[in-house]
């Protein structure tokens, strides 16, 4: 029991995770049924998960195999994480790293989903002939309106391209080199100071996710009416969602849980609890989002009509033809 107002003078609430052993020995019925449950929706999440990667492999073409593959299977990779940082404290550094690599993957594929759903690079740029592509969309420019449209030509294709696939590269360098300085106990994953490589490396990787999520809000904003008949909307709100649980909200409960604002329970100390509570959320959400994934993504993948009028009931794209040189 606490004796404190912040829970801090039991020796536990100073000590580092438990082990796995000490948890099991430790659960109440209330824990035993908590963890139960969660343990079982990470199972169903994933066996659902492997029967859509069953039903893909037979039903879907080979060009879109891969891609949807990678992006059906962020919400129960990061739950069967969460689960075995949930059962094993002392490795949510890794689970939750694996988790962050996984993403950084599946942002670029849901870029490259996009592209294979209208057929591919070479009947992108030929539906897009005609259009220029507006660049002032979110998370870097949707405050800046007065940017000029951008020509869509292979180079910009190829920019757009590298801005995802550079994240998906360096996140997991980054990653590497983390475990490495971790090994020397020169990286300490909760330091905050500005002599601290992991606050650096954050802020880094912050802006690199910003760049790489850029270029997927602007091929889905130019493509949104286009690709309105395989459900893209309700996609990119199920591929927003991850993103802002599994990293937003995972980082403002570390951040939290760092400045002792979540209050110690033993055998938790109050920066383990937080990740705690992180994983339990997580496998919750990602639960949910897994069977959103299968009803989207289980369906007759039928090649996309050739392109229609771009305007419908007063609803336009974000499409913007050139003008004609006379």
């Amino acid at each position: 029991m606490d004796s404190g107002p912040n829970g801090t003078s039991d020796p536990s609430c100073t000590q580092e995770p438990p082990l796995a052993i000490d948890i099991i020995t430790k659960l109440d019925t209330y824990g035993i049924i908590t963890y139960s449950l969660l343990t079982f929706m990470a199972t169903v999440s994933m066996l659902v998960f492997l029967e859509e990667c069953a039903y893909i492999y037979k039903k879907v073409p080979v060009n879109k195999k891969s891609p949807i593959i990678w992006v059906n299977g962020a919400a129960p990779v990061i739950g069967t994480m969460s689960c075995l940082g949930m059962w094993v404290p002392r490795a949510t550094m890794f689970t939750d790293m694996t988790s962050a690599c996984y993403f950084a993957i599946v942002v670029f594929k849901f870029l490259i989903l996009m592209l294979e759903e209208v057929g591919g690079d070479e009947a992108f740029l030929r539906r897009a002939a005609k259009h220029k592509l507006r660049i002032s969309t979110g998370p870097c420019c949707c405050c800046c309106p007065c940017l000029p449209h951008a020509a869509i030509t292979r180079r910009s294709l190829f920019l757009l391209k590298l801005g995802s696939f550079q994240f998906a590269v360096l996140k997991t360098a980054f990653t590497i080199l983390s475990i490495v300085l971790w090994t020397n106990e020169t990286y300490n994953r909760t330091g905050m100071t500005v002599d601290e490589f992991a606050l650096w490396m954050n802020l880094f990787v912050g802006v690199l996710t910003i760049i790489a999520l850029w270029p997927v809000a602007i091929t889905f904003m130019h493509l949104r009416i286009a690709l309105r008949t395989v459900k893209i909307i309700p996609k990119y709100a199920l591929y927003q969602l991850v993103l802002i649980l599994s990293q937003l909200q995972t980082a403002i409960i570390n951040i939290l849980a760092v400045n002792g604002t979540i209050a110690c329970s033993p055998p938790f100390s109050s920066m383990a609890r937080g990740y705690m509570m992180s994983q339990q959320l997580l496998i919750l959400e990602m639960f949910l989002i897994t069977l959103g994934s299968r009803l989207l993504y289980r369906r007759q993948y039928d090649p996309l009509p050739e392109e229609e009028e771009e305007e419908q009931g007063g609803e336009t794209t974000k499409m913007v033809a050139r003008t004609s040189s006379t």
